[in-house]
């Protein structure tokens, strides 16, 4: 049994203040000594950028679309193991989910699964009374999730608040935190939501303390600490990268890190490692050269598309990586690598691994994927299945090879990406906790 005090932060729709809440939370909390465990629901790689400034620990994602259900509590456990409190930000509204799934990889369903109390924050800026209506309505909506108390965000005035709490009092349910009307805090944002952490990291860590000092203000963090400790303990084990026998020398796999390249899952890394492998970050914006004795390469997500001038520029290190994958080695890469291997993004020059061009469009594809490896390729063997996620601005064309990577059943079917000698490029983001073989296949194939 695991015990770990722990709390959701929801909201009933997304632009409710979800984000600066719960970030507020985690560092008025780290602030007191505490060590807290911060977690996300669903696949964004931004939010727990800003959580791990607000904590000093990795942010992790729990997604219940691409890891299922069923890894959700130990994936949490293993986050959380050893600390004091784990604040977990919800996604869009508290029952959203994967559409047309039900309530599959909505907060409310993540709730569930860790057994957490729910801190419901509204956005009351258009409102008195019927604030009570709103709250009564979720939480008796599904009476398995526990709603356990209401911020308020976006309070115009004392007489405002009297009014909310007023009308709250009949609900039952107590009011957690109250914060006024105020101009927003430096969080940017851009085609795929905020400014990530790594591209501003002096005025992310001014923005993190000012959303702490907004929630020490405005919120009861002693209630909150005392509703997070109700939660029940967690017969769950907790999630492990399964280690790999150790034979021979450990191959090193570079990792894409920097301001371009930003979408990661922490366990990944973990994955790698303990299948064997030494991972070496990098920088393509800035190194030249590949980490020394590279054998393998993963290039994930995150914004090419912005640094496109300094990659291009970069010629030694896009020769580096075109040898690499030229000579046979495994390359795996997501998104934003998949076009950093293109022959060119928005008409500059990029790696030209794979015969293609990429650019910028008007439309955002967004959404859970079900997809199908259709051959054998460093990470998957043909038949594998997996559930991912797509998210980008942008286009390939062709936007698939001669072999493709994978064949997407859900919501249309299509063939997307390449599979190309040691070269593995796609849009879709997976999560390898979920199929935990495609790391170690990935760190076999290094091995040669």
């Amino acid at each position: 049994m695991v015990s770990v005090p722990r709390l959701v932060i929801a909201a009933p729709a997304s632009g409710s203040g979800k984000t600066t809440i719960a970030t507020g939370l985690m560092a008025a909390f780290a602030g007191r000594g505490l060590a807290v465990s911060p977690h996300k629901v669903g696949p964004d790689y931004i939010d727990p950028g800003y959580h791990a400034l607000a904590t000093g620990r990795p942010g992790r994602n729990l997604d219940a679309y691409m890891c299922g259900p069923e890894l959700i509590a130990p994936l949490f456990t293993h986050g959380a193991g050893g600390c004091d409190l784990a604040v977990v930000e919800g996604v869009m509204g508290l029952y959203d989910g994967a559409s047309g799934q039900g309530e599959l990889a909505s907060t409310a369903q993540v709730s569930k699964l860790l057994r957490a109390p729910v801190v419901l924050v509204v956005d009351a800026s258009s409102q008195s009374r019927s604030v009570a209506a709103l709250v009564h309505g979720f939480a008796s909506w599904d009476p398995e999730v526990r709603i356990g108390g209401v911020i308020l965000n976006k309070v115009a005035s004392d007489r405002h608040e009297a009014l909310l709490r007023e009308a709250l009092d009949e609900s039952g349910l107590p009011v957690l935190g109250v914060l006024r009307r105020a101009p927003q805090v430096a969080t940017p944002s851009r085609h795929l939501g905020l400014v990530p952490v790594a591209e501003r990291q002096a005025d992310a860590l001014d923005a993190v303390r000012a959303m702490g000092e907004r929630v020490r203000e405005g919120c009861d963090l002693d209630a909150l600490l005392a509703l997070a400790r109700s939660a029940p303990a967690l017969s769950d084990e907790a999630w492990e990268p399964e280690a790999s026998p150790q034979e021979g020398s450990r191959p090193v796999v570079a990792v894409a890190g920097g301001a371009a390249f930003t979408f990661a899952y922490a366990e990944h890394a973990e994955l790698l490692t303990a299948a064997g492998a030494e991972v070496a970050v990098f920088d393509p914006l800035h190194d030249e050269k590949l980490p020394s004795g590279t054998a393998g390469l993963v290039i994930g997500g995150g914004f090419p598309e912005v640094y496109g001038p300094e990659l291009s520029a970069n010629e030694p290190l896009c020769r580096a990586v075109t040898e690499l994958a030229l000579s046979g080695a495994p390359v795996a890469a997501e998104c934003a690598g998949l076009l950093y291997l293109a022959r060119e993004l928005d008409g500059r020059p990029m790696c030209g691994v794979l015969d293609a061009s990429a650019r910028m469009s008007e439309r955002l594809t967004l959404g859970y994927r079900q997809a199908v490896a259709v051959a054998d390729s460093v990470l998957a063997a043909a038949g594998t299945r997996l559930r991912g996620h797509e998210f980008h601005r942008t286009v390939l064309e062709p936007g698939a090879g001669a072999t493709p990577a994978w064949g997407l059943l859900q919501p249309e079917r299509r063939v997307e990406g390449f599979v190309q000698g040691g070269v593995h490029a796609s849009y879709l983001h997976t999560h390898w906790a979920a199929e935990p073989g495609v790391a170690r296949r990935f760190v076999e194939r290094c091995r040669g």
